[in-house]
């Protein structure tokens, strides 16, 4: 062989040599070796996987500006046949049972005694356009979405259908104890809609404002709640679970409504929980919308519409049990099903709506109060042109019904919802809320000469008024700058004693409202509690923030 062979002889048999190695070499070594270098190996590919498992977050479109309805049509009958639209929710079993089912139908209480028949479509998509061009005669809405889109929604408000009961709610991190703790942070909802009010409500009585992002990407403003969108309130809480599980951290938590409420928070594992929902918290208010011109024209098919919900209503509330076949047959549910989903929703009776519309119902939110609240919540950047909220409402079917006798033997009867054996929580309270009375100088009697303090004490009012079993916690605070010159003037000793002066003259002035809430606003005595304490509690430098009275608001869950 050559030198030139033996040269080529030899690179061809160390090629083979180290390709053999490279074959063999994992296997010859210890398990916990080759598992190093298979994790290593592996690396770049992992962090590709994690990469693209972390959750995919598809958001609506954020709008910064209300939409705009179809302009405003007749609805017109046709064969005697009234055609209304509801979604998928227990509050409507009342409309459901009048009718007998979905189709129209004979048999329904609204052709036995008022002579035309009913059509109910099931949908969830929000089709206020259709209704105000006039495809449909009346749908089912909440009293806080007239508030958003006012004068080009041209509908009636003839009836109250009820109250929601704890379908709606807000699932947050394990972290966050109350609606104040959300300043700061991100919630996913789905716009414009009652979840939508009810966090902005929540928000607007912890006294935090709320802001709009675009996308996740848009910083959040550390000073407010901040708000992106999902499709609807379902898409919301699964978008809030992924969130979780791939440990982003990009969402503090969603509001939706059951039964996602309580999915996402068993799906969590423990990093979540139901922060609150309305079931003593009475904001979410189910109403009757019916298309002006329809009504203008057809004031008896809208009178009927008002005697069968009433009827309904009192059928499902006396006995559901007759009902509960025909009832979740039209919204696909078993008899199990259709008792639990019931339970989420309050009937309004003849009495309930009378007081509901005048703003006289003790126990729960009122038409015009949640309708304001709305206005306020929502803002003047979206709601630029408000108008009254008795634009909407036309009582004359119930005024009927009353003067005939129709509501004999009904009565108010809203109450609070207590879960079994929980009872109150009273280390957390839903929200705190700063409030500035203005008293007299070095005085614990209030100046009920200031507007302002007149506004503040029916704003604890109506706290109580639309959360049934609530009670709020008055803690009274005066500002601490004259501590240094207590000090000065008699060292640690003088200061303990003016700091004990302090404490009870906050308590005073903190029972001075708990005394004009009871005597003037007729608050019930037992629903609030007080305590002082003084300047130990300071909002910051500012003495004019420090002179205040906290509410904290404890509700029933």
């Amino acid at each position: 062989m050559t030198a030139r062979g033996k040269l080529i002889f030899t690179i061809l048999f160390l090629g083979l040599v180290a390709f053999g190695v490279s074959k063999w070499w994992p296997k010859l070594q210890p398990a916990h070796a080759r598992g190093a270098q298979a994790e290593h190996a592996a690396s770049p590919s992992s962090s590709a996987e994690a990469k693209d498992a972390a959750p995919k977050i598809e958001l609506a479109e954020t709008q910064f500006e209300l939409p705009r309805l179809a302009p405003a049509g007749p609805y017109v009958p046709k064969d005697n046949v009234v055609e209304l639209e509801l979604s998928e929710y227990a509050g409507y079993a009342g409309l459901i049972a009048a009718n007998g089912g979905l189709a129209p139908s004979e048999n329904s209480i609204f052709f036995k005694k008022h002579g035309f028949k009913v059509k109910i479509t099931l949908s969830e998509e929000e089709s206020w356009s259709a209704l105000n061009s006039g495809k449909m005669a009346a749908s089912a809405t909440t009293a806080d979405v007239l508030a958003i889109y006012g004068r080009q929604f041209q509908v009636v408000v003839p009836i109250q259908i009820g109250f929601s009961r704890g379908a709606d709610g807000v699932v947050v991190r394990s972290d966050i104890k109350r609606i104040n703790d959300l300043k700061g942070k991100t919630l996913v909802t789905a716009q414009f809609t009652e979840a939508d009010f009810f966090i902005r409500y929540l928000a607007q009585e912890a006294g935090l404002q709320v802001n709009l992002l675009g996308d996740l990407r848009t910083g959040a403003d550390p000073e407010k709640v901040n708000l992106v969108f999902a499709a609807d309130a379902f898409a919301a809480a699964d978008t809030f679970l992924a969130d979780i599980q791939a440990g982003a951290n990009q969402l503090a938590g969603c509001v939706t409504w059951a039964p996602k409420t309580s999915e996402v928070a068993e799906a969590s594992g423990g990093k979540a929980h139901i922060l609150t929902t309305n079931k003593n918290l009475l904001i979410v208010a189910d109403i009757l919308i019916v298309n002006k011109a329809f009504a203008q024209a057809q004031p008896k098919m809208v009178e009927g519409l008002v005697a069968g919900l009433i009827e309904g209503n009192r059928m499902v509330r006396e006995n559901a049990a007759p009902h509960l076949e025909v009832i979740g047959k039209a919204f696909g549910w078993d008899r199990e099903q259709t008792k639990t989903e019931l339970a989420k929703v309050h009937l309004s009776n003849g009495p309930e709506n009378l007081a509901f519309f005048s703003g006289s119902i003790d126990a729960a939110g009122s038409f015009g109060g949640i309708y304001q609240s709305a206005i306020y919540a929502y803002g003047s950047e979206l709601v630029k042109d408000p108008v009254d909220s008795e634009r909407f409402v036309n009582l004359q079917p119930l005024q009927k019904l009353e003067q005939a006798g129709a509501f004999a033997g009904q009565q108010i009867a809203i109450a609070p919802i207590r879960s079994g054996g929980a009872g109150p929580v009273e280390s957390d309270p839903l929200l705190s809320k700063n409030i500035r009375f203005l008293f007299q100088p070095n005085s614990a009697v209030l100046d009920l000469s200031v507007q302002e303090n007149l506004k503040n004490l029916g704003a604890l009012k109506q706290m109580l008024q639309v959360s049934p079993g609530s009670t709020i916690l008055l803690r009274g605070h005066v500002d601490n700058t004259r501590v240094a010159e207590f000090r000065q003037q008699g060292g640690e000793t003088f200061l303990r004693q003016m700091a004990m002066k302090s404490v009870e003259f906050s308590k005073q002035r903190a029972a001075e409202i708990r005394r004009l809430l009871v005597e003037r606003e007729k608050v019930e005595a037992a629903r609030i509690e007080t305590v002082g304490r003084g300047w130990e509690e300071p909002l910051g430098a500012d003495m004019e923030q420090n002179r205040r009275v906290e509410a904290q608001w404890f509700t029933l869950e």
